[in-house]
């Protein structure tokens, strides 16, 4: 049976640099630890419409926003599972729905060429029903970084994770393919992200205020989007800058 799940949380992203990642690293230890991958390259290849509708819209910061993409956290092979993850935020809040299922197959279901063969579920239904909604979506862009993910020990689901070396591009759209593309991060800098479903505790509220650390808005597809994709768009008169380009 395929793997599902939904999550219902608070993520907030944090930018650092790497001597005050390390100072976070000491401050957590006593109470979190590396989960059992390690730092791993998480691969992931998003899903929009020709005229990147979606990613305008999450550019524009409205209430509630949404995002289709595939990931895997190795390189995939032919008859390895990926994840398809259906994103949504609303008034801060991230509700995620997720099916594992092969890549290939997973490519064709988005993309409209073939139905969802699994199992009827409600996640596949609100999949489906994104599909619809938007019409012809298709990949776009591929995103890989490196991660360190850190749990609670303590057995709530407080996490914290640190993305580097995050890189784009948007040619050789497969999970199977090797972590390369332009960077967009800049360079000695980390992503720092916090989830949790309720508030965060009060040693790591600490840790924040003893680095002067705040919350910062920071989306790997949309920064994507306006260092590599517009750019070349606006250089090949794709569409018109005023139109694809709104409050970005």
């Amino acid at each position: 049976m395929a793997y599902q799940a939904v999550f219902k949380r608070y993520e907030l992203k944090y930018m650092l640099t790497s001597e005050q990642k390390q100072r976070i690293l000491r401050a957590i230890e006593p109470y979190m630890a590396l989960d059992k991958y390690g730092r791993t390259t998480i691969r992931n290849i998003y899903f929009d419409t020709d005229n990147y509708r979606l990613i305008r819209r999450s550019i524009e910061k409205p209430v509630y926003k949404e995002k289709l993409r595939i990931r895997s956290y190795c390189r995939a092979a032919p008859d390895s599972t990926v994840f398809v993850e259906l994103k949504k935020k609303y008034d801060h809040v991230v509700y995620k729905r997720r099916l594992s299922m092969p890549e290939a197959e997973a490519t064709e279901w988005l993309c409209g060429k073939a139905p969802h063969c699994h199992p009827h579920t409600q996640i596949s239904s609100e999949i489906d029903y994104f599909i619809g909604y938007y019409e012809r979506l298709r990949p776009t862009v591929f995103l890989c970084y490196d991660r360190e993910a850190y749990y609670s020990r303590d057995g709530s689901d407080f996490r914290v994770t640190f993305d580097d070396n995050i890189l784009c591009r948007c040619e050789e759209l497969s999970l199977e393919a090797e972590a390369y593309g332009a960077p967009i991060l800049e360079k000695g800098k980390v992503l720092m992200e916090i989830k949790c479903s309720g508030g965060i505790p009060l040693w790591m509220a600490h840790a924040l205020s003893e680095e002067h650390l705040y919350k910062t808005s920071f989306s790997k597809y949309g920064t994507a989007y306006r260092t590599l994709i517009f750019p070349g768009l606006q250089k090949n008169n794709i569409y018109n800058t005023k139109e694809i380009f709104i409050n970005a």
